[in-house]
This record gives structure tokens, sequence and C-alpha cells, in this order.
């Protein structure tokens, strides 16, 4: 079957030029032109396999759906790549901080859109072919089942964070710098400041609680998520 994507805006020239190019991938196209309209098609079956959201709705805002689709358990694990005029730093970070995937500020070619799209269903589909679950320490990760456990408790963790963990997991002991991080958790030429990983970095850790010391900062080099649970929490 062909992915399936949900298109979200009420500029509705936009959105048939969104749709016509998409499909021309070969993707099928679902519509909505307000957020309450959106949250309902987000549940239709088959689910969609990734939502392309604007951030001006005339219901409620971009910003809103997608919390709401992130807080429903079966739209949770659908990634959303969010589009918006708004260009500042800010609107970004609160994007992914709700558990937007990527963000398109407008004007963006049709080109950059249809490799973000195809990017982050390339990450989607890796994640849920991996071998799963991965322990280590009080920490367990099922990226099948896009869950993680710290001891016997599930810990909620946005797309963006989800990401961040099982990259640095994957490479344990091995550093990353905050430009690697950018180019392999955000995707393609994420335009986001490294400062935002420092952020999701910290956020990270204070979900993880004291297992969020396997994670360490390398002054001016990045960081590194340690060799071996007995290196960080005693």
């Amino acid at each position: 079957m062909s992915p399936v994507i949900l298109v979200v805006d009420d500029e509705r020239d936009l959105v048939s030029t969104i749709e016509y190019n998409l499909e021309r991938e070969g993707f099928e196209i679902r519509t909505a032109f307000d957020g309450r309209t959106a949250l309902l098609r987000a549940r239709q079956s088959p689910l969609p396999d990734l939502v392309l959201l604007d951030l001006m709705l005339p219901d409620f805002s971009g910003t809103e759906v997608c919390r709401r689709l992130k807080e429903d358990p079966v739209t949770k694990h659908i990634p959303v790549l969010m589009l918006t005029a708004k260009a500042e730093e800010i609107d970004r970070v609160v994007g992914f901080e709700l558990g937007a995937d990527d963000y398109v500020a407008k004007p963006y070619s049709v080109r950059e859109l249809n490799l973000r799209v195809k990017a982050i269903l390339r990450r989607t589909h890796s994640v849920g072919t991996s071998e799963s679950p991965t322990a280590f320490g009080r920490i367990r990760l099922d990226r099948a089942g896009h869950r993680v456990w710290l001891d016997d408790a599930e810990v909620t963790l946005t797309a963006i964070e989800f990401r961040l963990l099982d990259t640095m997991l994957t490479r344990k002991g091995r550093v990353q710098s905050r430009k690697q991080l950018l180019d392999d958790v955000w995707g393609i030429q994420a335009d986001v400041t490294t400062r935002t990983v420092d952020t999701h970095v910290k956020r990270l850790r204070q979900k993880l609680g004291e297992a969020g010391n396997y994670i360490e900062t390398l002054r001016g080099v990045g960081y590194r998520f340690r060799s071996s649970p007995e290196e960080g929490v005693a």
C-alpha cells in the first residue's frame, strides 16, 4: 500500500499543490482545512503515515492539533511535519517540544518538501524495523513500540527525544557532535541551531531522572552516551 499522508492547511490552493506533487511521488493524500477535521481524519483507518500540519488554522492552532495527536494513544506514533510562515526559532522549539518531527517554514520548494517527507518516512520505517527492545542499565527502549521505560515506569518522550535517545544509545561510547546529532536526529539540513540540541538533551536528562547521567557532556565537543551503565548511575 502507498503511504498515506494527511495534509492540514486552510490555504486550499496550497493544499491542492501539495496534494498534486505528493501524489506524483506515489503517496495517497488525505486533506483537512481545520484542526477539528484534522483530528477526525487522523484517526481514520488506515492511520496516516505522516501528518503535514500548518501552524495557523481557523479554529485552533497547529500546535494544539499536534499536542492532541501526541496525547491520543491511537495517533501518538504518527510523525508530524509542521508547515508554517513563522520562522522564529522559538516557534520551531515549541513544535519540537510538542513532538513534531520536522519543521518547514514557508515559502518552501516542492523538492524540499518531498525530501523532508521521504526522510521522515524513511526514519520511521527504520525505527519500526530495528531490533527491539534494547536494555541499558535502568533504561529499556522498544523501537517497534516507540516506548521507553525507566525501571518499571514508562517515560513519555516526544518523537525527537525518542530519536535522540535511540541515536545516542545505539552509538554508546562514541562522541556525537551537536552538528552530527542535528543531521541524524532532525534530518535533512534541519533549520535549527545547536542550542536546540542542548535544550532537548537537557529535557531528555530531566525525564530520565538519575539515569540521565548516562549522557555525558564533553565541553566544546558534544555528547557521549556512556559505554556501560556502571560508569553512570550508582
